[in-house]
């Protein structure tokens, strides 16, 4: 079968590798309908996390179960399915509190790879949640979304306490930010500040909710953030980017009091302790645990209450793979579909 196989920075190819099987009875084989490469894949790809070797790639997926291990309760062969990121157990006492993305048995399903013709899931009952109805072309696109840059903009929203009668900052506006916006305004947000210096995105960000957009960064674009909120900053702010001066801004830019959900992947981030101390506002993110919220939204998805899947631009075939990941890279895509 294909795969997406990253062998350097810069350097992804397609090739042959042998199908997954059945290893524990609690795992699924799904065909892979779709795949999509995630702004954190570009991390390698630019050499800001090293490779130790040729490294399948992917960890965002939609499919049809091919095969189900003895152990499997909840699924059955041709079912059409959408998991998170993060393969959980969903029973564990961690999953029962809502972070399925830190169970106990976690498997991260960047090292299974899922940009390839089929995928082993394990923890398959507590991983995927099935899809009734058939799809739309444009709902299955968001159901792909929601395999992670959804979920992730959704977590993002609950942990910086979006909601009615508040403001809330974004930073970023890959994927994750634009859709972090969508998740807020629906969770009731009565101002959403989307902070983007590309005139594609900020007309996505309008699309998705946003009120505001502000083109400023650092301490120029706290300040235009306290401008428009009073001198007060923002009740709640979104960290979508994971680098230092994405993280200063998002703690600078909420209030005393105020909340940051922070879930871009950090890289090189360091917090000074006094000064965090004298911001006074609270902290909470990491791997968003994207099971908790799926059947949610799966179902506004079928309803056709949200359209995340507008953040794909560009939908290339996976043997295309290697121009998707230097589109993203060049910015010339916000996020790439791989058709299977």
């Amino acid at each position: 079968m294909r795969a997406v196989i990253m062998h350097a920075p810069g350097d992804v190819r397609v090739e042959d590798v042998e199908r997954p099987t059945i290893v524990e009875p609690t795992d699924a084989v799904i065909r892979v309908t779709a795949a999509c490469i995630c702004g954190s894949d570009l991390w390698p790809y630019r050499g800001a996390e090293p490779l130790s070797r040729p490294t399948r790639m992917g960890h965002e997926y939609i499919g049809v179960v091919d095969q189900v291990g003895a152990g499997v309760r909840d699924l059955q062969v041709g079912d059409f399915v959408v998991g998170s990121f993060v393969a959980s157990d969903n029973t564990c006492e961690i999953c029962r509190a809502g972070y399925q993305s830190r169970c106990v048995h976690q498997v991260m399903m960047g090292s299974v790879g899922t940009q390839a013709d089929y995928a082993r899931i394990p923890l398959a009952d507590g991983t995927l949640v099935k899809v009734t109805g058939d799809p739309t072309a444009a709902q299955t696109r968001s159901l792909l979304a929601a395999s992670d840059v959804l979920g992730t903009g959704w977590f993002a929203a609950v942990a910086a306490e979006a909601g009615p009668g508040k403001t809330v900052a974004v930073v970023g506006d890959g994927a994750v930010g634009l859709l972090g916006i969508l998740a807020a305004r629906r969770l009731g947000a009565e101002r959403v500040i989307a902070m983007s210096r590309h005139a594609n995105r900020q007309a996505l960000a309008r699309r998705f909710g946003a009120t505001d957009v502000i083109e400023e960064r650092g301490d120029p674009g706290v300040e235009r953030i306290k401008e428009l909120t009073n001198g007060y900053g923002a009740h709640s702010t979104i960290e979508a980017v994971g680098t230092q001066e994405a993280m200063l801004q998002a703690v600078h830019a909420t209030r005393p009091g105020g909340h940051v959900g922070f879930v871009g992947v950090s890289h090189g981030v360091e917090l000074d302790g006094l000064e965090l101390f004298f911001s006074s506002v609270h902290l909470h993110g990491g791997p968003a645990p994207v099971r908790r919220f799926l059947p949610e939204l799966v179902e506004l998805i079928m309803t056709d209450q949200i359209d995340p899947g507008a953040v794909f631009d560009l939908e290339l075939p996976i043997e295309d793979a290697a121009e998707g990941y230097r589109a993203m890279d060049e910015r010339r895509a916000t996020k790439v579909l791989l058709t299977l």
